[in-house]
């Protein structure tokens, strides 16, 4: 059963001006895995966390560093969630996370499924 779902569209050229602009966002939005990315990875992680976030009915107070993107070769992406949107996830009664990730053209797009066992 599908709990939420949630897009996000990031423009990459204005995104990583962000980050250049504010140094220590780098570190409040990424975890250590995710800092060193290529600009457009990074804006389409930064489109997944949204689109978490959103698919979980976007509540205050859930950390950034709480959802990791791992890239798996051949497979989709996996969302791994920690501490603050593990707890939510659980409350909501999330069993797994189906994410779509795609960056071209300087525009970084994500879109997650959050799905509870029936």
């Amino acid at each position: 059963m599908i709990v939420g779902v949630g897009i996000d569209v990031v423009d990459v050229a204005r995104f990583m001006a962000t980050l250049a602009r504010v140094p220590q966002l780098r570190e409040r939005l990424f975890t250590p895995a995710e800092r060193d990315l290529p600009d457009a990875s990074l804006a389409a992680r930064f489109a997944a966390k949204e689109a978490i976030a959103k698919a979980l009915g976007a509540p205050p107070g859930m950390s950034w560093q709480d959802a990791t993107v791992r890239r798996v070769i051949g497979a989709q992406p996996v969302v791994e969630v920690t501490g603050t949107v593990a707890a939510r996830a659980d409350a909501l009664g999330v069993a797994r996370f189906h994410l779509s990730i795609s960056h071209d053209a300087g525009i970084a797009s994500a879109m997650v499924v959050a799905e509870r066992d029936v």
